[in-house]
């Protein structure tokens, strides 16, 4: 719980910094889960309205950083203040990135709605399903300053690696199998990347809240399981 001040307007600036944090969240789950939504349905126009709302996200960034200065400057906040005012500038940085990836995705399926289905979509659906819900806890976290909660969120970085280098091979494997493949699944494989990378900036944001919390980072390293750069490809067995 945090603590109240003597000046009720401080305690204002801080909620507010919190609110637009929470709001940033909300938006960049909202823009991958509907990117992915259009990419599973080929549905261009879905696709551009995600491309159009990350405007939001950016002017979103800007309050942030503006309040945040507003509150280092005039209110010179200390412990734990100071590490809320700093997480949420880290932060809103993070979800501005990860709003960018998805506005990345959405440009892809543009262009891949355009050209013939290829299977390992589903696959990608079910990476962006798993990176949404750790969007949505790390700010459940956040809201509660729930360090466990914000801890569970950077473990699972893990299993977002693990599905990437999976869709990785498989998606190698479908351009191998026939050329025709090849265009769609690059598209694909950059989609693909662009989820991970929102995962990675989450677990970012996980990392900010442990240390709002502890005031410290996380004490174990944190193990990448992504091998998509260094894995070999070998023949894709389909099921049936």
């Amino acid at each position: 719980m945090a603590q109240q001040h003597i000046v009720k307007a401080f305690d204002d600036q801080l909620n507010a910094l919190d609110a637009k944090i929470a709001e940033m969240g909300g938006l960049a789950e909202s823009m991958l889960a509907d990117a992915v939504d259009a990419l599973s349905k080929r549905d261009a126009e879905l696709a551009a309205e995600v491309v159009a709302g990350d405007r939001k996200l950016d002017q979103l960034e800007e309050e942030v950083n503006t309040l945040a200065m507003r509150l280092l400057a005039l209110r010179q906040p200390t412990a734990g203040d100071l590490r809320a005012v700093i997480a949420a500038l880290k932060i809103s940085s993070d979800l501005e990135r990860a709003g960018d990836l998805a506005k990345n995705v959405a440009k892809r399926t543009i262009t891949i709605a355009k050209a013939p289905p290829v299977t390992p979509v589903t696959g990608i659906v079910n990476l962006g399903a798993l990176v949404q819900g750790r969007i949505h806890t790390a700010i459940d976290a956040f809201v509660a300053r729930d360090a466990k909660l914000a801890m569970d969120v950077w473990s699972c970085d893990e299993e977002v690696d693990q599905l990437h280098t999976s869709l990785f091979r498989e998606l190698l494997t479908y351009m191998m199998e026939d050329p025709r493949n090849i265009t769609p699944c690059a598209h694909l494989l950059f989609v693909a990347k662009n989820i991970e990378r929102i995962g990675d900036h989450i677990t970012n944001v996980a990392e900010r809240i442990v240390f709002l919390v502890r005031g410290k980072l996380p004490e174990r390293e944190r193990h990448k399981e992504d091998e998509s750069p260094y894995t070999e490809v070998r023949p894709f067995k389909k099921e049936g």
